[in-house]
């Protein structure tokens, strides 16, 4: 099958984007997808997405990891998916879209930056250095002052196929605290099983657990390997988290067709 792409990426996180409003690829397998995100013998992605349409809103976000797998929510590619659809000519002030974990919003400001509307967080388990809480996506957020230094990929695969986490999988985040109101992160994804740039659902859960105000809005700026992102949210108490927003660049790479 031969299958048209477009790849973006938001601060480093990339994905492969197909367009399936007209229904082409609804077929397409786990090892398609997993051949195309190889990043030796494809296109090369940390995941894939399809656009399809939706009976209610603008559109549905199908998300696959690079292991070719239906996956979680995942931030910066709602947010590249947001980009896409405008560039694919629907013009909206405000998108609405569906995603696996519900309903979402987002719109673009004049420099082309995609602000996502994540869902609320009710539920954070405190541990000793580290914190548990899913932003769309399951996430440990372990404290740290050295995360330059830190060997992500056998820190995190060690964390994330541990005996609490191996059969669900978690996402491991490594956050320093860089000033008032910034972090430094570094992340381990599920599904992709390895380091990756930037992960937007990561970020999100990093900077909800630095907050500087102990209640009301917080505005986080986020460095990660592959960019800036900022976080904007009204924190309620410490377990709960509303009106939360992901900002930040998604662009798109290249177009192309590859044969799977």
């Amino acid at each position: 099958m031969k299958i048209e792409f477009f790849k973006y990426q938001g601060t480093g996180n990339d994905f492969v984007i197909l367009e399936n409003r007209d229904h082409k690829y609804d077929d397409i397998t786990a090892a398609q997808v997993k051949k195309i995100c190889n990043r030796r013998f494809g296109v090369g992605a940390d995941g894939l997405m399809l656009l399809n349409n939706h009976d209610k809103l603008d559109f549905e976000m199908i998300y696959f990891n690079a292991d070719g797998n239906e996956s979680s929510m995942c931030g910066n590619g709602g947010r590249c998916l947001v980009k896409f659809a405008k560039q694919q000519g629907m013009y909206k002030i405000t998108y609405r879209f569906m995603a696996i974990d519900g309903e979402h919003e987002a719109d673009i400001d004049k420099d082309g930056f995609v602000r996502l509307k994540m869902q609320d967080v009710k539920e954070v388990e405190y541990h000793s250095g580290h914190a548990i809480l899913n932003t769309g996506s399951p996430h440990f957020v372990k404290f740290s002052n050295n995360v330059e230094d830190i060997d992500v990929l056998v820190t995190g695969r060690d964390i994330r196929y541990s005996k609490h986490f191996k059969e669900e999988g978690i996402n491991v985040n490594f956050v320093e605290t860089t000033d008032e109101d910034g972090i430094f992160v570094r992340t381990y994804e599920r599904g992709v099983e390895d380091e990756t740039m930037s992960c937007g659902t990561g970020v999100t859960a990093s900077a909800l657990m630095n907050a500087h105000n102990v209640k009301g809005f917080n505005r986080v700026e986020v460095k990660t390997p592959g960019g800036n992102l900022s976080v904007e949210y009204n924190k309620i108490d410490e377990e709960h988290f509303e009106n939360i927003w992901l900002c930040g660049p998604a662009e798109l790479v290249y177009k192309g067709e590859i044969e799977v």
